[in-house]
């Protein structure tokens, strides 16, 4: 069974930093894409940074310039480093994967149970 694993978040001050990580386990084949998605109290979910197995990445404007995607393919890891930190950055933060599995070679998105990230002094 694959399962996506988040770990990281914290209640930190604004202006402050935080790293969360995800990681992928189980029969895997491969893992193409790895997204962080974020859901703020009272608005949809959103898509945060993803990045591609090539390692190109794609940031939403409201984090671009403090946010960095990055991955770890022999762990099958995928990193989210957030740095000036704002309140309205507080939000549960999810992981999702497509992940080839190696019984089937089938591609599934997988996500993360979410990790909560509060940004309060």
């Amino acid at each position: 069974q694959i399962q996506l694993v988040e770990s990281g978040g914290d209640l930190v001050q604004p202006g402050g930093s935080l790293r969360l990580s995800c990681a992928a386990s189980g029969n895997i084949f491969s893992v193409n894409a790895m997204d962080w998605y974020r859901q703020r109290p009272g608005k949809e979910q959103e898509l945060v940074a993803a990045i591609n197995s090539g390692g190109g990445t794609n940031y939403a404007d409201s984090v671009k310039g403090r946010f960095t995607i990055s991955r770890d393919n022999d762990k099958n890891t995928v990193y989210l480093q957030m740095s000036s930190l704002k309140p309205e950055d507080t939000a549960v933060y999810y992981c999702h994967a497509e992940i080839i599995d190696g019984s089937h070679w089938y591609a599934g998105d997988y996500w993360g149970q979410g990790t909560q990230v509060t940004v309060s002094s």
